[in-house]
């Protein structure tokens, strides 16, 4: 569909608007997208988080995970309104932090497999990826 290709090409310039984060693993699927993002804190200043000391605090953030989906979510709806697509994200989203190599590799092949899948899905009515 058209949004799912701008999702897919916004995922993919995610690296150019936050410069701490690399792409690894993702699908675009039609009501859904899977992926893995790294985050490489060693080499950029993030002031305050870098702080032992530092707490948590609700408002506005700032070079996190949480501002990277907000961003990439807010970009793929914003060209969905201007050229008048039918769109809407789930409110939230889910993140887990991977913690080893098995883990990762799981996770990468999930996200592979996942349109395979999609057409026992009960959202999938019109019988994409069959």
């Amino acid at each position: 569909t058209p949004i799912g290709i701008i999702a897919h090409e916004y995922w993919q310039k995610i690296p150019e608007h936050f410069q701490f984060v690399m792409l690894d693993e993702y699908i675009v699927m039609p009501d859904h997208i899977h992926g893995i993002l790294f985050v490489n804190k060693e080499t950029h200043d993030f002031g305050s988080l870098r702080d032992p000391g530092y707490n948590n605090k609700f408002g506005p953030q700032s070079g996190n995970i949480s501002s990277v989906i907000r961003g990439y979510k807010a970009g793929v709806k914003t060209f969905a309104t201007a050229n008048k697509i039918e769109f809407a994200w789930q409110p939230r989203f889910y993140d887990h932090i991977i913690r080893d190599k098995d883990e990762l590799n799981r996770i990468r092949k999930y996200i592979i497999k996942n349109p395979e899948n999609w057409f026992r899905d009960c959202n999938n009515k019109a019988g994409l990826y069959r």
